[in-house]
């Protein structure tokens, strides 16, 4: 098997080739969370990709933040869920593989509709207590954005899983301090995550998301702390636009792609790993 950190490399290769080719898509976020998706589908979660939708006795995993679509749907086509060559029909016209993750076109992988942000925290909760209900002890993990904490309906959601000790699910937020508008500090000032995490109710654990290592061992960690009575969360700090110098940091990569000269000089900085589509 590939080591992980060429999975990711090949990955954010996919990523960039994916935009560029409609001209359109979030190529920031899903560079920066390439680690994350590696480790979670290649190393850490229990998951089958003949897919059925209702996941019994198998891990499932819920994008909260959707707009990141290409790094999920790389990571699905990698992992064996359908043929990489779809990846070449992203964001076409009545292609699988839609701006957003959508339930309508039945792409395996792929639960619930996500991209209008705030949501997939309730989703996940929901899952997790429906594991519960059915005495299956696989787990729930979930992703969502920083800058999509501010939505509401997550703070709702986080104290209703603490209260209801929904201790079989992993939510990571990909702490990247960028968000559509700019950074999250001018756009609304998110605070210390981690300590807003614990005073609800949580166990918490801090890790660098762009450190294969130290990722991979947070979310083996995470794991021993399920079925204590609290539900986790993962504050992960990630660079957006990692693997990508002239994209890394900044929000103006947040949703454009890259012109022809672009694509060729962040394909220069990615390594063909695993054979492109």
């Amino acid at each position: 098997m590939p080591e992980l950190k060429d999975i990711a490399t090949q990955i954010r290769r996919d990523i960039v080739r994916m935009v560029h080719a409609c001209q359109s898509g979030h190529p920031g976020g899903s560079l920066g969370c390439a680690d994350y998706f590696t480790a979670l589908y290649f190393e850490i979660m229990e998951h089958n990709p003949d897919f059925k939708m209702e996941g019994r006795g198998e891990d499932v995993f819920f994008l909260s933040n959707g707009h990141i679509s290409p790094v999920f749907y790389a990571t699905l086509a990698r992992s064996g869920y359908f043929p990489v060559e779809e990846l070449s029909t992203f964001r076409r016209i009545n292609s699988r593989l839609q701006g957003h993750p959508a339930t309508h076109e039945h792409l395996p992988g792929i639960r619930v509709a996500s991209g209008s942000l705030g949501q997939g925290m309730s989703v996940a909760i929901g899952a997790a207590l429906a594991k519960k209900l059915n005495g299956d002890d696989k787990l729930v993990f979930s992703l969502h954005g920083d800058g999509e904490l501010n939505e509401g309906q997550n703070w709702e959601a986080i104290m209703f899983a603490a209260h209801h000790k929904v201790d079989n699910l992993i939510a990571t937020v990909d702490w990247n301090g960028q968000q559509i508008d700019g950074p999250t500090q001018k756009v609304m000032q998110l605070g210390d995550i981690e300590k807003k995490f614990e005073v609800f109710g949580w166990s918490t654990l801090r890790t660098n998301g762009n450190d294969m290592d130290e990722l991979v061992a947070a979310l083996n960690k995470a794991r021993t702390l399920t079925g204590n009575g609290k539900p986790v969360a993962i504050l992960m700090e990630t660079v957006m636009g990692k693997g990508v110098d002239f994209m890394e940091g900044t929000h103006e990569w947040h949703g454009i792609a890259p012109n022809d000269d672009q694509l060729e000089k962040a394909l220069a900085q990615l390594p063909e790993t695993l054979g492109d589509y």
